[in-house]
Order: C-alpha cells, then sequence, then structure tokens
C-alpha cells in the first residue's frame, strides 16, 4: 500500500512540475506544499533546470550578438565629415574677407573711388537707405565723383548725407546730379586712415581665426572614429586655409594703405 501511495505522489509532483515549466508557475506558491523523493526529484528536476540554462545561454548570446552588430554598424556608417568641415571653415573665412572689403572701402583716399559712398545712409520720403540704392555713382575722373539720383526729388537729401558723413566731401549741384571733388589727404588724415586700416585688418585675422578653430572643435571630435592620418590630413587642411585667407587679408590691407600714401603724394 505505502508503494502505491509512493508512486502516486511521485506521479503527481510530476505533472505538477510540467506544468508550472510551462506555463511560468512558481512552485513555492502552491498552497500544500509537497514532499518529493530524493530518487524522483533528480529524475524531475532535471529537465526545467536544464530548460532554463540552455534557454539563458541563447539569451545571452542573442543579446551579446545584438549588442556587437550595433556598435559594428556604428563603426561602418560614420561619414566622411572632412569636406563638410573645410567647406565649413572656408565659408566663414570668406565672409570675413567680404567684410573687410566693405570697411576698406569706406576709407576716402585721394583718389575717386564709387565704393567709397555706399556706407553713407540718406533718408528720403521718411526711409533710410544706403545711397546706392536711390543713386549712381560713377568716376568722372581720378579726383571727381558723380552721383545721379534714380529719383530728381532726393537730390537735396543725397547732399545732406554727403556732407553729413566723415568724408570730408562737399559736393555741388550739377543740374539734376551732384559733383564731388575728392580733397587731398591731410598728414592727420593719414595717420587717422592707416589705423583704421590696420584695425580693420586685425579685425579680419581674428575673424578668420575663429573660424579655424571652430574647424579643429569639430574635428577633435572625430578622434575615436577615423584614423590619425586622416586627423593630420584635416588640421593641415584647415592651417592651410588659414594661411591663405590671412595672407589675403594683409594683401589686401597693405595695397589699401599704399593707395593712401600714394593718392596724398599726388598732390
Amino acid at each position: 500500500m505505502s508503494t502505491y501511495l509512493r508512486r502516486a505522489l511521485s506521479y503527481r509532483n510530476l505533472l505538477l512540475l510540467r506544468s508550472s515549466a510551462l506555463h511560468g508557475r512558481d512552485l513555492s506558491r502552491i498552497e500544500s506544499p509537497i514532499n518529493i523523493c530524493s530518487s524522483d526529484a533528480k529524475r524531475v528536476l532535471t529537465l526545467p533546470v536544464a530548460n532554463f540554462l540552455i534557454e539563458s545561454r541563447r539569451t545571452f548570446a542573442k543579446g551579446r550578438k545584438s549588442k556587437d552588430e550595433a556598435s559594428l554598424s556604428t563603426l561602418e556608417v560614420s561619414p566622411d565629415v572632412g569636406p563638410t568641415i573645410k567647406a565649413n571653415a572656408a565659408s566663414q573665412m570668406e565672409a570675413a574677407i567680404a567684410a573687410l572689403s566693405g570697411e576698406l572701402q569706406k576709407q576716402r583716399t585721394g583718389r575717386a573711388s564709387p565704393g567709397m559712398l555706399d556706407h553713407i545712409i540718406v533718408e528720403t520720403s521718411g526711409v533710410k537707405m544706403p545711397l546706392n540704392r536711390i543713386a549712381v555713382v560713377s568716376v568722372l575722373d581720378p579726383k571727381t565723383l558723380s552721383i545721379n539720383p534714380y529719383d530728381p526729388d532726393a537730390l537735396k537729401n543725397l547732399e545732406k548725407a554727403i556732407v553729413s558723413s566723415p568724408l570730408g566731401l562737399n559736393p555741388k549741384v550739377d543740374g539734376d546730379r551732384l559733383i564731388a571733388v575728392i580733397p587731398p589727404l591731410t598728414k592727420e588724415h593719414i595717420q587717422a586712415m592707416s589705423k583704421l586700416v590696420a584695425k580693420s585688418c586685425e579685425d579680419a585675422r581674428q575673424s578668420i581665426r575663429r573660424a579655424r578653430q571652430k574647424a579643429m572643435d569639430s574635428i577633435k571630435k572625430l578622434y575615436s572614429s577615423l584614423p590619425k592620418d586622416d586627423i593630420k590630413r584635416l588640421e593641415k587642411a584647415a592651417d592651410d586655409l588659414t594661411k591663405k585667407f590671412v595672407k589675403s587679408a594683409e594683401d589686401m590691407c597693405k595695397a589699401k594703405e599704399k593707395e593712401i600714401t600714394g593718392g596724398a603724394l599726388e598732390f
């Protein structure tokens, strides 16, 4: 009789363990605890434990594989941002040169130049606009400018704006246009203009160097994803651009200084 009961309980325990393994049940929550014989327990517990270990190892392997694949895909997809960095740096440096050119055109020399009036602001009909938008400026000779307004009614406003500018010009009305004679530069004016040119040149150099620093900061972010040789080539390209644009700015300023002093010597 005892042997029969033992076999029945062992068979019942086997069914319970298999059911719990299939449906994720926890045997510790079963209201009536079950006594399992040691010989049967070894046979019954072997299957769920082995299955649990196998599934755990499979899950770990899948997770590790997906992580490795993600890291590899990240390295493979790294874009070639070198040309973009160089293009951005060149664009910023070109903007610095353009700003320098505009500043130098404002400086009066002994020669007549149409651009020397572009920065003058004229108020007409209650609206303020740059002079080059309401009039055409042309050179009659190396010492004389002609200012022709699109609207003849703006002639008086043009004259007032030019006289009020720091250029020291005193234009005269000639029909529907203004004639402005460029006066000779004084020694004090030459010194003042030379200082302004030097300051403009230094401002341009600083702008170009800031563009270089931005490029270098962008290159530093690529240290972990690009070979050292590529990093060095990008840094050298940024340095070469800097030298090129700094030299261009300095050449422009030297030409302007020569124009200032040369114009004064002609009188």
